[in-house]
């Protein structure tokens, strides 16, 4: 292994980088694979990186074609995963690594690979999520930050399903190729967009001139398709002048592009026409609701050499907002040497990216403008991940996909005709509700059957659309605050100054229309001061749109990592824990009828301003079961790692299972870390197995955030996270309930005594006692706060009576 690290060293070495970390592994290979003077190792031999349960090596018979700028044959072998399985690369040099993934669905034996769903992940990041490919061959190509000693890539196949993969790259990046961060187009010229801490998938990487530039003429083996089927305009000129690239120091170098891309470029045919007046532009698509940073290289290799055509001076523009103002690349670098400038930049609503160049009054006597190279990267959003959507990703070049975008255009323009018409009798009907029932009183409405609309933050009810479209400034993507599995999160401020927050479902949802009912009708039944309020819902033009009390502070999960606020102090822990079992003691015994949360996470606990907790999203909630029954019988849903294994294993649903969700929950909050931290040791990387490892041994306070440790009492961890423990038991029956686990809880935070912070919001677990009868503690001297068993004599129905009753609101 030494040896093919050297000569690969020595490869590099000739193109001008040497990487400090450098894998290339040919998957389920069982020998090494040269291709194009690079050595990917079988990863049969690097049994040191490969960790996994069972595998299956798969070939594919000479049958198969592929066609790759990459190599065909590191598509012709993969490696099968039938349970979630990691390689990890050790790193000798911190910094930003690209990492490529090589895809090709070939049959093997009883394995289709065009029917593997899976997903990937890398270092606590997602990167592809239920993936699936049914036709030609794909690379994914990703780059992130690395500050551990080692790198994890991990893939996990989709229940009943297997994931698969042909070969990976794993290489340093020199420190040139991606910033630290670039200036934002969506805010201030002042705003600065940091990605340290993010990670980047390319979704184009386009060389101008018409022409591709394969990865065996890039430094990096980095791929520049053409960008001819991204050009809007036929009245183009191609240059390709590569010879009169010349790389000055200071400047560009070939790490940054190759000379085969900067001696390329789309150029303006305006030479015989002085009063050209048109943009040159090309359309990308791109997923929404993500932030894309964009590079954008020049260099002029134009064989116009006269001095009366020039200065080149020109706009550069996305989705028509100024990029960059009378760019003149000869006033930067001078006539042959390359200059790029970056930017960060957010698609439309439809998802698209429209690059153009435009004329500038203040250039020379022809409106020349030329384009070399451009490289669009997606931004991983705030919960680390890039995913979007669910859909299969298919090959463009698949002729069937061609059938479907032909038939899928015949009924748009039949449906089209339908939405025209029907917006028309909408609009007249809104008009008229609009004239005859405006009511005198601000910021309300009455329909047709005098129903009243409220459109403040008085009470929840329906809202018109064009009432939250005003509230988000129509759905402005600035204002997103959050992207769930039902949609996106918007800021709204409502005509009388209430900030709320606005729920749209997205048309890629997973959830639906069962879901939105769901959470509605839910959070219509009840109040309660730790449950986040309705303040309305809109399902006017097929919208499903829920509108709840803003939350200031947000998640309580972005407080404990992955964001760069402020670290909770211990006290705060415990209050927030506290109020989020309070939310969920009265779902399962303040309704008639229990209320099942079933996705119970620091995703889904909410902080107000004065970081008091609420609990949110009832989109999948379930009562409970009847007097006569002893759980629910339903379909698994919630989240990975906070699922109760019975109900996972059994399918049966009960307010225990909540109470294990709750439990992962105070270990996230104890720990300060996810519940899935691939860049961990494997024995930690899953929260729940490494705590319940530690406990077996006595040993589970070694989980507590190290921020901490010096503010907390031992009598008052011992209580947590013994309670923890008790509810992350095994079988439903062996966990306390939520009302054990709040008075615990509460214990817990007495035992630290009273704090300068603690504004005391809730009743004391010792006042709470003072509600139950002597007749049922036996004796007060027997009574210790150190394990749950000292709870088996009392009824603790008659301790929360009276709280239930005074927080219902």
């Amino acid at each position: 292994m030494r040896i093919l690290f050297i000569i690969s060293l020595l490869i590099h070495s000739a193109l001008g980088f040497v990487p400090a970390d450098n894998y290339l592994v040919d998957c389920g290979s069982k020998s090494n694979n040269t291709v194009e003077g690079r050595t990917f190792s079988a990863d049969d031999l690097r049994a040191d990186v490969l960790s996994t349960s069972r595998t299956i090596h798969a070939e594919a018979s000479s049958s198969y074609s592929v066609s790759s700028d990459y190599g065909s044959s590191l598509f012709l072998t993969a490696r099968i995963f039938e349970s979630a399985s990691s390689y990890k690369f050790p790193i000798r040099e911190k910094g930003r690594h690209l990492v490529r993934l090589y895809f090709f669905p070939f049959l093997f034996e009883n394995y289709d690979l065009s029917k593997a769903e899976f997903s990937v992940s890398a270092q606590n990041i997602t990167l592809l999520r239920n993936f699936r490919i049914q036709s030609g061959a794909a690379v994914k190509e990703y780059s992130f930050n690395v500050t551990t000693g080692q790198i994890v890539l991990t893939l996990a196949p989709k229940s009943g399903s297997f994931a698969f993969l042909n070969a990976l790259e794993i290489t340093s990046l020199p420190s040139e190729v991606i910033p630290a961060g670039a200036g934002s187009m969506d805010a201030p010229k002042t705003t600065y967009r940091n990605f340290q801490d993010r990670c980047l998938e390319t979704v184009a990487r386009v060389n101008m001139g018409n022409r591709t530039v394969p990865p065996r003429n890039d430094s990096l083996w980095r791929l520049w398709i053409n960008d001819g089927e991204y050009l809007k305009q036929n009245k183009v000129i191609f240059e390709s002048r590569p010879q009169a690239v010349s790389y000055k120091e200071g400047w560009p170098s070939e790490n940054v592009a190759p000379a085969a891309v900067y001696g390329t470029a789309t150029r303006s045919d305006s030479v015989v026409d002085p009063n050209f007046n048109a943009n040159i532009t090309w359309l990308f698509r791109v997923d929404p609701g993500f932030e894309y940073f964009m590079r954008f290289h020049f260099c002029d290799v134009l064989e116009l050499d006269y001095s009366s055509m020039r200065p080149f001076q020109f706009h550069v523009f996305v989705n028509s907002r100024f990029a960059y103002i009378g760019l003149n690349v000869d006033n930067l670098t001078g006539q042959g040497a390359p200059y790029y400038f970056d930017v960060v930049a957010s698609p439309t609503h439809r998802g698209e990216l429209n690059v153009s160049l435009g004329p500038s009054t203040e250039g020379g006597r022809y409106p020349m403008m030329f384009l070399s190279g451009l490289e669009i990267m997606k931004l991983s959003n705030s919960k680390a991940s890039l995913h979007v959507s669910d859909a299969a990703v298919t090959s463009s070049r698949n002729p069937q996909t061609k059938v479907g975008v032909i038939c899928l255009v015949g009924g748009v323009l039949i449906a089209a005709i339908g939405v025209v018409l029907a917006i028309f009798l909408i609009c007249r009907k809104r008009r008229k509700q609009t004239t005859v029932g405006q009511s005198k009183e601000e910021g309300h409405f009455h329909d047709d059957d005098n129903t009243m609309i409220i459109s403040s933050s008085k009470i929840g009810y329906k809202f018109p659309l064009c009432v939250i479209e005003e509230a988000t400034d129509k759905f402005r993507e600035s204002l997103i605050i959050g992207v769930g599995g039902f949609g996106k999160v918007y800021k709204g401020v409502l005509r009388d100054g209430t900030m709320v927050a606005v729920k749209r479902g997205s048309s890629k949802s997973t959830q639906g229309l069962m879901e939105f009912r769901t959470e509605v009708e839910m959070l219509s039944q009840f109040r309660h001061r730790h449950l986040v309020s309705l303040i309305g819902y809109c399902d006017d033009m097929d919208e499903m749109i829920i509108i709840y009390e803003f939350m200031e502070n947000g998640t309580v999960k972005n407080h404990l990592y992955g964001s760069d606020l402020p670290p909770l102090t211990w006290r705060q822990r415990l209050e927030i824990c506290i109020g989020a079992a309070k939310g969920l003691h009265y779902l399962h015994t303040g309704p008639a009828k229990a209320i099942i949360h079933r996705d119970v996470k620091t995703a889904n606990i909410l902080l107000d301003e004065n970081l008091m907790a609420k609990v949110a999203d009832f989109g999948i909630s379930r009562a409970g079961p009847d007097l006569n029954e002893t759980h629910v019988s339903t379909a698994i849903r919630g989240s990975f790692g906070y699922l109760d294994p019975e109900y996972l294993t059994r399918q049966q649903l009960t307010e225990k299972s909540d109470v294990y969700s709750f439990g992962v929950v105070m270990l996230e909050i104890i720990s300060g870390r996810p519940v899935i931290d691939q860049s961990r040791p494997s024995e930690e990387v899953i929260l729940v197995q490494w705590a319940m490892e530690l406990q077996k041994s006595g040993k589970l306070h070694q989980i507590v955030d190290p921020q901490i440790t010096s503010e907390m009492k031992e009598g008052s961890l011992l209580k947590f996270v013994e309670v923890a423990g008790k509810c992350l038991a095994e079988l439903g029956a062996d966990r306390p309930s939520m009302g054990d686990v709040l008075w615990n809880l509460e214990a817990a935070l007495q035992l630290e005594g009273k704090g300068k912070e603690q504004e005391n919001p809730i009743q004391s677990s010792r006042s709470f006692l003072s509600a139950v009868s002597r007749s049922e503690i036996s004796s007060t001297a027997d009574f210790s706060l150190g394990s749950m068993k000292d709870l088996d004599g009392v009824s603790l129905s008659k301790v929360f009576a009276k709280m239930v009753k005074e927080e219902m609101r």
